[in-house]
Order: C-alpha cells, then structure tokens, then sequence
C-alpha cells in the first residue's frame, strides 16, 4: 500500500505514513445532534468508511474514533424552542444518526465519545493552556476562558489566513466580547447562564466551548498525535483551525494530516436546515434503498462538490443494480465464491492516489462488464473469478450485495419473506408448465409482474428481482 493523500494543512498531495507500523489512528468530527441528519452530515462518514475499509483491507489495525457534540448553542435554543431539557434532543438526535450511519453501512467506530462526558479532560486541557500562557479567565468571576490567539504564532496556517485580515469569532455574545484580549480570541470554556447546563470547574462553572471538546476527546483516545483528522471542509475554520491551535499550543502533536470532504448543495447552495433544502435519511431511504444512497455518497471523489439532483440519485441507483445484477446472477450460476483478497492493480491504484473513488468504481463497472460477457459464453471459472475479485472491491467500497448488512434487506429480514413468497408462485409457475397449462404459468408470471417482481428463466431455472424505482 502507498497511498497519497491530499493534506489541507499542507495543501499538497503527501505519502501517508502511519505514526505506528501497522495501525492507523482516524479522527473523524462527527455530528453536533441539533437536529436530525441528513445525506449532507452522512457523506463524511460514507468517505471516511471506504478510507477505513481501505485500511483494513490491507491489513492495517485501525483505531476509528467519532465525536458527538451533544452539548451546544444550537441544542439549548432547540430545546428552549420546544420546551424540553437539552439532553432530549441531544438523545434522539444521536439516535438518529446512529441509524443514518449503520443503515449506509459505516463501520461502528472503535470508540464514539460524547463531549458531556470527558469534562475532567477538558479541564486537564485548559490547565495545561494556562500555565504555558496560551489562555486565559478574565478574573471577573464569569466562569469564561478564552484561548489568546495572539500567542501562537502558527494561527491561520491549515486555513491559509493572517491573523490581521480574520473578523472577531463568532463564539460569544457583546458582553463576553469585552472580557477578551483581543476580538478574535475564541471560548473554551463559557460561564453559566441562567437555564443552561452547566459543570464546576476552577474558574468557575459553565459548559464547554465546541472547539475544546474535539481536542479533549480526540487526545483522550488516540493519544497526543495521531495519523489522520477529517470533516466537512466547512469545518476547516474557525473549527479545525482552533483545535491545532489549542492541541499544539498545550504541547500536543494532534493530527499529522488533514483530510476534508466536499461539501454536497442542492441548486448550488450548501445544504441545510436553515434554507429548508434538507434532504433526510428517514425520508431519502423510503425513496430509494440505503446501499443506493451510499453508492451515489460514494463514488463522487470525496473532496469533490455534490449538487443534489433526482436524475443523479437515479442514474446512481440504477448504475449499482448493474453491479448487483451481475454478483446476484453470477453467484447462481459459479455456485457459492467468497470474495478474494487480491484486487485489480488499477483498483489500488485509485484508492492509493488520494482515495479516487470515480478511478475505483470505474475498475470495478469494467469487471462487471467482464464478467457478464464470460457468463454468455458460459465460462464459468472465468466468472467465478471475476465474481471473487468484483465482490473484493465491493467490500472495500462497503457495496457487496451479498454481504450481511444488504443481503438481508438491510437488516429487516423482508428479503427472506419476500423470497420464500415468490418461490411458492415460481413452484405453482412451474407446475403449470410442466403440464402444458401455458396460460396459467403466464398469468401468474403477470401477477408477479404487477406486483413489482420480474421473473426472468435461465437454463438454471427462474429467477427473480424487484423492479427498482
């Protein structure tokens, strides 16, 4: 494996090399649980998933850590706007991101931290700030404490600012903004207010600011330097570029190489809540099936921008049923093939030059191509072998049919249902046909039809699939 990835902090395509012979540590900033999500937040996790799945395939031990922010601005006003405490919406909201991420097949993290829970460590941090000169509490009782940007010289560097052009953050309110040094330092710590959780610390009670909570948790789990930090390139400032400064500041490696995905927009607009242009995990997979949805998160490059559109969500969903089509009738036919561990050179080869998923999925359309040409001319080792090799590469890209998560209709067991029913009308099908009752084995074959199951006869016998879209 030589892979080449892109590093933001470095703005230039580096060699990866891990911290640790054979493991890799990933930071990936998971969701702030304000609200429900939606393919927008999802599509990190779905880049990160293949970047992990890469790993493993080649045998590397990958320690996967996702936060939670599940205390923030936005959570409180969410809360106060429906009159229920700010862990309620903090709790379903991870629940539904939860779900979003399992039901597009994510890997579970190794670990998946709240911020609420690693306050000791937070404290620990800002201690270690203090005492180095790098922040500060006004002293006037307020609980606040602020990182000094002024302090670290290397501020601005993974966004590519001068400290002198930056407005002031945008973390606290007017009377705060008169306890700092100076306008652009940010909060790590914010002051109790009345109605808002807050946690004792030595300068006094309140909750944390955003920034710290990644940095705290991040250092918890991986150590004090760590292989690879991502997120949405919309986190790159203020948010990424705080946690170096206070990671680095209080004497921490932090991460050695930035990845950040595109962002996805609908009619060029960034997607979100606020403009009302989300589009919604519970609602996208009543609409079209999960392994769908992540084929079309997926083979888009992951630093790329994805503009929202039906045409492309189908053209997607209909490019993977030619991949499952293929595996489903191969499978028949080569009889049980697992998939290999070998895979084409030009598949590593995509993966390895900073991830390139378009490259990638393009091997893996040319293999089916293949492999459907060598069932036709009834070559069956030949299918067999591609069959092994395109399953593979499925794996990596977390796509393979016939893997646990989507050969059970993603986990709800309708596959087996459905089957076990269209198997007694192929049987009564059958029948009629052995004696000659054309007729009635055409009309059940048009009721199966209506019903959304296409019926297709083999020299192996029936088989079948649900129509799509």
């Amino acid at each position: 494996m030589s892979l080449r990835l892109h590093d933001t902090s470095t703005r230039t395509v580096r060699d990866f090399v891990p911290l640790r012979p054979g493991e890799v540590s990933l930071y990936l900033c998971g969701a702030t649980v304000q609200a429900q999500p939606h393919i927008g937040h999802i599509r990190s996790g779905v880049n990160f998933d293949i970047l992990r799945r890469w790993f493993l395939h080649n045998d590397y031990r990958v320690v996967f850590c996702r936060n939670v922010t599940d205390i923030d601005d936005k959570i409180i006003n969410v809360a106060r706007g429906e009159g229920i405490e700010w862990w309620e919406v903090s709790e379903r909201n991870q629940r539904a991101f939860t779900h979003a991420y399992d039901s597009l097949g994510c890997l579970p993290p190794t670990v998946e931290p709240r911020a609420t829970g690693h306050v000791p460590e937070m404290i620990e941090l800002m201690r270690r700030l203090i005492d180095r000169g790098h922040a500060y509490a006004p002293g006037d009782g307020s609980g606040d404490v602020y990182f000094d940007v002024r302090s670290f010289a290397e501020y601005g560097a993974l966004s590519n600012q001068r400290l002198d052009h930056m407005r002031a953050a945008g973390d606290t309110d007017v009377e705060q903004e008169r306890e700092k040094r100076d306008p652009r330092d940010f909060a790590l710590w914010k002051g109790a207010r009345p109605g808002e959780p807050c946690w004792d610390t030595p300068w006094g009670a309140g909750r944390p600011g955003w920034h710290l909570e990644c940095s705290a948790m991040a250092t918890k789990y991986l150590g004090g330097t760590f292989d690879i930090h991502g997120g949405g390139v919309d986190l790159v400032f203020p948010h990424h570029e705080n946690e170096i400064a206070q990671s680095k500041a209080a004497g921490d490696g932090f991460a050695r190489y930035w990845l950040h995905n595109g962002l996805l927009s609908v009619g060029g607009e960034k997607m979100s809540k606020s403009i009302g242009n989300s589009l919604l995990i519970p609602e996208m997979v009543r609409r079209i099936r999960p392994v769908e949805l992540r084929y079309y998160l997926g083979q888009p490059h992951y630093r790329s921008v994805i503009d929202y559109s039906e045409e492309a969500l189908t053209e997607a969903a209909a490019a993977y049923q030619r991949l499952e089509g293929f595996v489903q009738r191969a499978s028949e036919v080569c009889g049980p093939t697992p998939p290999t561990s070998y895979v084409p050179r030009a598949f590593s080869e995509a993966l390895d030059d900073d991830l390139g998923t378009p490259a990638a999925f393009a091997v893996v359309h040319s293999a089916v191509r293949d492999g459907n040409a060598a069932l036709a001319d009834g070559a069956k080792e030949r299918a067999a072998t591609t069959l092994a090799e395109v399953r593979a590469m499925l794996g990596v890209l977390g796509l393979d049919p016939l893997s646990s998560q989507w050969a059970s209709g993603e986990g709800t067991g309708l596959r087996e249902v459905v089957d076990a029913l269209v198997a007694v009308a192929l049987e009564q099908r059958q029948a009629a046909r052995a004696r000659k009752d054309f007729p009635a084995a055409d009309a059940i074959r048009d009721q199966l039809t209506e019903a959304g199951v296409t019926v297709e006869d083999t020299p192996q016998g029936a088989r079948w699939e649900l129509k799509r879209g």
